[in-house]
């Protein structure tokens, strides 16, 4: 099984420039864990102290937020395509 995760353009610089990759992680939180060997200063952009999800990261699955999918307990299927994206918030008036 794989899957591949799609990260935004501000991710990229915590990746050596990759913008997407694959893996076989099952579930959200074998990804974290991926991401800890693979790309350990994405980690510490996405993961608090706790290694939680920080609550900024929105995590799709095929363009539906994981939250309604089940969370962390979403099983990944083959060819899964997994978004993490910050939200944004501020601005000026």
């Amino acid at each position: 099984m794989s899957i591949q995760v799609v990260l935004p353009t501000a991710f990229t610089r915590h990746t050596d420039g990759r913008k997407q990759f694959d893996s076989t992680a099952a579930n959200l939180p074998a990804l974290l864990a991926e991401l800890d060997q693979t790309f350990p200063a994405l980690a510490t952009q996405i993961k608090d102290e706790n290694g939680k999800l920080r609550k900024f990261i929105n995590i799709y699955i095929n363009d539906e937020d994981i939250r309604f999918l089940g969370g962390d307990s979403y099983a990944f299927q083959d060819g899964d395509e997994v978004m993490l994206i910050p939200s944004i918030a501020g601005g000026r008036r």
